[in-house]
């Protein structure tokens, strides 16, 4: 009993300190709001744009011959979720300059706590996605789920997705410790991660060698789910269970080694 109850302490003091984390964190969006409306441009362009073209060009196949729009929303959604958590990491460098990383070091929060906590505010910061994501679709005629649980799944996977590729994020950080190296690296992989994915056209239409990436890419999983939880047309090809056991065991992988990067910030 003594030992499950230290467990439960220590699990209790993990989640605590990394909600306090992910507090601090998601808290910095009310000294620059503008950034969260600056991150809608881009999806919004891909939706009005590149949606409404290939709508009406129809030359990418859809399942169920629904409409491009529709299958296209979800992907852009996670899309727009990318590419905010992928460069999430900067965050780091700059702490390190000015003397924060040190100071989270010297503190009790283990190490696993403060990777998940700043992976988790990325999720914060993704969420204003879903808003622009959703309205746009919904002035596009996009036949979205008003169903209250559908949307709480929808949050759900955005937080992952975001948690995911902030978690890399931070890795890519720890490693390269400089802002030059960590754009240049940044800049290279987003493209890769959402051409190589089943965000704007299905998997089947993707030569094999492509097939192979798209499955083990984890924004594939992000969108499979966006795609069944936000359309009344939508199903997940690889089942919900599958997608959000891919997400959250990638997640977990991922903070596990960044905590234990964490200290290579601070040198």
């Amino acid at each position: 009993m003594r030992r499950l109850s230290r467990l439960l302490g220590a699990t209790g003091r993990f989640i605590y300190k990394t909600f306090v984390i992910a507090e601090l964190e998601a808290r910095k969006l009310r000294h620059d709001p503008t950034e969260l409306l600056l991150r809608a441009v881009q999806p919004a362009l891909w939706l009005l744009v590149f949606g409404e073209v290939f709508t009406k060009v129809r030359a990418i196949p859809t399942p169920g011959d629904i409409p491009y729009i529709d299958f296209m929303a979800p992907g852009i959604l996670a899309q727009s979720v990318l590419f905010i958590a992928i460069f999430s990491g900067m965050t780091i460098i700059w702490e390190r300059d000015l003397g924060i990383v040190h100071k989270f070091l010297a503190s009790p929060t283990p190490r696993g706590a403060l990777a998940l906590g700043k992976s988790l505010s990325a999720g914060v910061r993704a969420m204003s996605q879903a808003i622009v994501v959703y309205l746009l679709a919904l002035i596009l005629g996009v036949d979205l789920r008003g169903n209250p649980l559908y949307l709480i799944g929808v949050l759900a996977i955005i937080v992952l997705c975001a948690a995911t590729f902030s978690a890399f994020s931070l890795i890519i950080a720890f490693l390269t410790k400089t802002r030059e190296r960590f754009m240049g690296i940044g800049q290279v992989l987003t493209m890769p991660f959402f051409f190589a994915s089943n965000a704007i056209y299905p998997i089947d239409v993707m030569p094999t060698w492509l097939k192979v990436i798209a499955h083990i890419n984890p924004l594939t999983y992000s969108v499979d789910a966006l795609r069944a939880l936000m359309l009344k047309s939508g199903t997940s090809s690889f089942g919900l269970p599958l997608d959000f056991g891919v997400l959250i065991l990638t997640t977990a992988v991922l903070v596990a080694i960044g905590g234990k990067l964490y200290p290579r910030a601070a040198t």
